[in-house]
This record gives C-alpha cells, sequence and structure tokens, in this order.
C-alpha cells in the first residue's frame, strides 16, 4: 500500500510540474525546447496522411454500403470478432422480385418473358456488385482501417509520450536556471545548500535530456515510416480501381447480353400497335398496309424521298430472321421508318441488303 501511495503521489507531482510548465510556456513565462524544421515537417505530413485517409476511409465505406444501418450492423459483428451474415444486394432483390413476377403473369407471355431475362440480369448485376464490394473491402479499405488503427495508433502514443518528456526537460531546464540565479544571489553561509541544488537540477537535466533525446529518435523512425505507408496505400489504391474497372466491364457486357436478348423477344405492343393502324389504313382507304400483323415484307418497303439518315451502329447484332438485318459495331448505315412500324425499329440499308434493325443498338447522325 505504501508503494501505491508513493506512486501516486509522485505521479500526481510530475503531472503537477507538467501542468506548471505548459501553461507558462502559453503565457510566455517559460522558454520551450522546439523541434527542428525536419521533425516538425515530418509531424505535419503524418497528420496529413491521417486526416486524409480518415476522410477516404468513411467515403469508401459509403460508397460500398450506403445503408448506415448495415455499416453499423457490420461494425458491431467485427468488433465482437464474429462473421456477418451474407447479405442480398439491392440489384439480386430486384431480380428475385421480377422473376417472381415473371412466373406470376406466365413466362411464355412477352411481359413475363422480358420480366425473366431482365431479372436474370439485375441478379448477376447484383452478384457482381457484391464480388466488387468484398475485393474492395480486403484490397482497399482493410490497409486503411489498419493504417488508423495500428500505425497511427503507435504514432500518437510515441508522439504524447515525446511532449511528456519534453515538457520534463523544460521544466528542469527552469530548475537549473533558477539555482543559478540563487547561487548568485546567495550568501557565503547558504552556499553549500544552493550548490548541492544547482548539482541536482543539473543531474535532473542530463537525465531528461537522455530519455527526450531517445524518445525524439524513437518517434522520428515512426514518422519517417509515413513514406512507406503512402507506398503501400498506392498499392491499394490500383488494385481498388482494377477492382472497380472489372466491376464496371462485367455490367457493360451483362447489359449488352440483355439488349440483345430483348431485341430477340417478341414485342407484344409492337404487334397490337401493328395490326391496329394496318386494320385502320385498310379500313379508311381500301389499300392493303405494307405492313402485316406479325411479318414485315421487307421487299416491298420502299425508302422514302426524305426522311433518310445515317446511323453508326454500337454493337454487333445477329439478325434473327429474314426481315431483320445483320450489323457490325462500327458501321455506318442508312436508316428510315415505314408508317405503322414499332418505334424500337427502323429500317436499315447497306448497300443492296435491307432489313429491320434495333433502335438501341444504333446512334443516330444529324
Amino acid at each position: 500500500m505504501d508503494f501505491n501511495v508513493k506512486k501516486f503521489a509522485s505521479d500526481a507531482g510530475v503531472f503537477f510540474t507538467r501542468a506548471v510548465q505548459f501553461t507558462e510556456e502559453k503565457l510566455g513565462q517559460a522558454e520551450k525546447t522546439e523541434l527542428d524544421a525536419h521533425f516538425e515537417n515530418l509531424m505535419s505530413r503524418a497528420d496529413c496522411t491521417k486526416h486524409w485517409t480518415e476522410k477516404i476511409y468513411r467515403q469508401t465505406e459509403v460508397l460500398l454500403q450506403p445503408n448506415p444501418s448495415a455499416r453499423i450492423e457490420e461494425f458491431l459483428y467485427e468488433k465482437l470478432d464474429r462473421k456477418a451474415p451474407c447479405r442480398i444486394t439491392n440489384g439480386e432483390l430486384l431480380g428475385q422480385y421480377m422473376q417472381d413476377a415473371a412466373k406470376e403473369f406466365g413466362p411464355g407471355t412477352p411481359y413475363g418473358s422480358t420480366l425473366m431475362e431482365v431479372g436474370d440480369c439485375e441478379r448477376r448485376l447484383g452478384a457482381a456488385e457484391r464480388e466488387f464490394f468484398q475485393t474492395s473491402a480486403i484490397s482497399f479499405l482493410t490497409p486503411l482501417r489498419n493504417f488508423l488503427e495500428g500505425d497511427w495508433r503507435t504514432i500518437s502514443k510515441e508522439r504524447r509520450l515525446l511532449e511528456n518528456l519534453r515538457l520534463d526537460l523544460d521544466a528542469c531546464k527552469t530548475r537549473v536556471k533558477k539555482a543559478k540565479v540563487a547561487e548568485a544571489k546567495a550568501a557565503v553561509k547558504n552556499m553549500s545548500l544552493i550548490l548541492v541544488l544547482l548539482f541536482q537540477a543539473e543531474h535532473e537535466l542530463r537525465v531528461a535530456q537522455t530519455e527526450f533525446d531517445r524518445q525524439a529518435e524513437v518517434t522520428r523512425l515512426l514518422l519517417e515510416g509515413i513514406s512507406s505507408t503512402h507506398v503501400n496505400h498506392l498499392r491499394c489504391l490500383h488494385e481498388f480501381v482494377e477492382a472497380q474497372a472489372a466491376y464496371y466491364k462485367q455490367c457493360h457486357f451483362h447489359m449488352q447480353e440483355l439488349q440483345k436478348e430483348l431485341a430477340r423477344l417478341p414485342n407484344a405492343f409492337a404487334l397490337n400497335s401493328t395490326h391496329s393502324i394496318a386494320t385502320a389504313g385498310s379500313a379508311s382507304e381500301g389499300i392493303s398496309s405494307p405492313v402485316e400483323t406479325d411479318t414485315l415484307k421487307i421487299e416491298e418497303v420502299q425508302a422514302p424521298a426524305t426522311g433518310t439518315r445515317k446511323a453508326k451502329v454500337l454493337y454487333d447484332y445477329d439478325a434473327a430472321d429474314s426481315s431483320e438485318l445483320s450489323l457490325l459495331a462500327d458501321e455506318l448505315i442508312t436508316v428510315y421508318t415505314v408508317p405503322g412500324m414499332d418505334s424500337d425499329w427502323l429500317i436499315g440499308e447497306r448497300g443492296n441488303q435491307k432489313g429491320k434493325v434495333p433502335v438501341t443498338y444504333l446512334e443516330l447522325l444529324s
């Protein structure tokens, strides 16, 4: 018990001495040991690294998981050292709803079959999204978190210790200065006591200087390690970019495949619109329509005198039947519309070849 009391009293004395030294420095009544410019630059660079690493880490978390409740749940699982349950992505959930709806409406109907195809694509997009999230969390978020929770905490601890030793050093310098002033003013009969106090103060100053120099070197080495941290984070950033590029490339591929599948599916809206226009035209004018109910007779279609346009093909397209025109990416063709034709299609001409082409595969030029 005596040891603990003595230790408590000693710690309280040290704390009080540091508090007095800190207060006097703020009031301009005591000198402060300044670190060299290189050391100050290292500390400033470390603070800047911590500040922006924390901001990038937090915003990347928001990007990968926008739901704050889900982020809190994952944080709690991590702190409890338990594996978080696998969470279905919004894209996968949407795809599941679409496919369930398609089963209810009938997968053989135009709407049902389209819902089935789109739902399957959404589920694949959701799976790609989940894979991107997992890859980014491992390759990018984890190294940033390891720096903030590991290296930076060590640096902060050593910097606080250095600051405390700096206060101790300056307090010792103040005591030595006061002892020398007292020595100059002391009478001969008190000289021995003053000399003892001066000797003790100088000894404490040497010890404090040694401890401060040693701690300064330890802190300097840790601060210089920030350069290695930048190199590591640069590598992780490249991996994050690669994962993001692969994710968007995968999404683009899935959407292209979906467009091709949708172009091959029957469009009930287009057929109904075509049938109505053909019937109305025949009844009012007594002539046959150039568009039949089910199949457009391409050989009977003639290009209008005006209204033709040039179009650039965005993607390869394989004709589903003889009424359609196969396309190659980046080629230029002439396109135009005919009365009663569905708005999702145009008539395309390339030399002597002619056929229907989907609008979604084209970029219309002026």
